[in-house]
């Protein structure tokens, strides 16, 4: 027997991770840094990388050398490439594509869509929607319950309420049968009754952060959702539907919102996030080895990310002073200044500077870098004055303050965009031998249906 017919009959659980936004740089900047913490020139493995089966993946779209999230989604879940902005349609826009998720429904498997941003955002909806723009997030929402799938899990619904003559997504959800909960300690309470579940963060996360993500994993506050209990639910759950195995997506999505800022301390801090619900997976698969895949990929690079920039040396140890991420931290100055406007001065802007990003104890800055903070600051205090835009301009600070930091390790960026750069492919279980090498992103979808038997070649 070939160890592909072998693994057609055996394998029943796949587990498949999508780091939004995940370069090969971004997984070597986070090893090269827990590597320089521990006072060394190198690299300090993480479980993804560490997996027997690692690969290379091309990312371009059917229209664009540089792929969006809803493309790159699209050729992940299907194995069909499409115009970037679509999901789950083929390239002119005519037909629909389905995706392993379905074909894992259609055999009898139980099938779980996870993020750590909305549930509707462009990567899970590829797994389970067919629309020409993904900013049709109502549309969206309504496919997400029409797909009938056991589980999903994120953020919330970009817009629940949008069309209340049709009634909010939430009601529609609860009349398919689907029960809400809010947090993972709620999950606990509802998951033994329910016949699907829709895991979302609780409505006072969701009004600081407008729905769009949970906390960053840099920003995290005990009792905060966090992808790993997103995950372990799912697997909770999924495994309690007696049906035969089960598929789980999980977005590690913020990935690419930090990419977007250039904002590297947070960046590093969701790679080791989406790594820690990687673990809940891998404990999994070590209680079913021989019946289980996980497959690690992402949708496309974000930020152009090199480590390097111009000496021939890395300072990435520098990046354990930043606390914050950039949009908190930029929050935090917001609501100092409206808390004490009064007293909202440089000696208080310079402080926090040093809490939150080390500048001044532990990271020393060069003149240039200080003048450049400080005419930031003029900006905020020229807005005061003019009754401008204060908040603008102190998100100008922060935004300064990500670049120096970047600066400091002596990492740069290409741009807040995409790029075509190479995304790793890991994988460990039966069969994930064929994602070895170099792949094009429409080749895994079809390989995981050939290895669970989900899809007639």
């Amino acid at each position: 027997m070939s160890i592909m017919t072998m693994a057609q009959s055996q394998v029943k659980y796949v587990f498949y991770f999508i780091g939004d936004g995940m370069g090969v740089n971004q997984v070597n900047v986070t090893e090269t840094y827990l590597a320089a913490l521990k006072g060394r020139i190198g690299f300090e493995p993480i479980l993804m990388s560490s997996l027997p089966v690692v690969g290379l993946v091309n990312t371009y779209s059917g229209t664009n050398g540089v792929t969006d999230s809803a493309a790159g989604g699209t050729a992940l879940a299907t194995g069909s490439k499409t115009k970037n902005g679509a999901l789950g349609l083929t390239v002119d826009l005519q037909n629909d594509v389905q995706s392993v998720a379905s074909w894992a429904k259609d055999t009898g498997a139980a099938v779980g869509v996870a993020t750590s941003v909305a549930v509707d955002h462009a990567t899970p909806a590829a797994f389970y929607a067919h629309v020409p723009k993904r900013q049709m997030y109502y549309e969206i929402g309504k496919q997400l319950i029409a797909s009938g799938y056991d589980y999903f899990g994120g953020s919330d619904f970009h817009k629940a309420n949008e069309k209340p003559e049709e009634g909010s997504l939430y009601e529609q959800a609860a009349k398919a049968g689907y029960t809400i909960a809010k947090g993972y300690n709620d999950y606990m309470k509802k998951a033994r009754t329910a016949g699907k579940m829709i895991l979302l963060q609780s409505d006072e996360a969701n009004s600081k952060l407008d729905h769009d993500r949970i906390p960053y994993a840099i920003d995290r506050k005990k009792g905060d959702l966090t992808l790993e209990e997103i995950t372990r639910a799912g697997i909770n759950f999924l495994s309690r539907q007696q049906k035969n195995g089960f598929f789980l997506m999980v977005e590690g999505g913020m990935i690419d919102y930090a990419c977007h800022r250039n904002d590297i301390g947070t960046v590093i801090n969701e790679v080791l996030d989406m790594d820690k619900a990687i673990k809940v997976a891998y404990e999994f698969y070590s209680q079913h080895p021989d019946e289980t895949i996980i497959i690690i990929s992402a949708d496309h690079e974000t930020g152009g990310l090199v480590m390097g920039k111009g000496p021939y040396e890395l300072h990435t140890d520098l990046l354990r002073f930043q606390k914050m991420s950039k949009p908190e931290f930029q929050r935090h100055l917001n609501d100092l200044y409206k808390k004490h406007p009064k007293r909202f001065n440089w000696t208080l802007v310079e402080k926090e500077l040093k809490a939150q990003f080390g500048f001044g104890d532990g990271i020393t800055l060069t003149d240039e870098q200080t003048a450049r903070l400080k005419k930031r600051w003029t900006a905020i205090e020229d807005a005061v004055k003019d009754n401008g835009k204060v908040n603008e301009r102190i998100n100008d600070l922060g935004e300064t303050a990500c670049r120096i930091i970047s600066e400091a390790a002596m990492i740069s960026w290409a741009s807040g965009g995409h790029s075509n750069g190479y995304v790793p492919i890991y994988a460990i279980g039966p069969g994930t031998e064929v994602f070895q090498g170099r792949i094009d992103n429409i080749e895994i979808a079809p390989a995981i249906g050939k290895i669970t038997g989900w899809k007639k070649q």
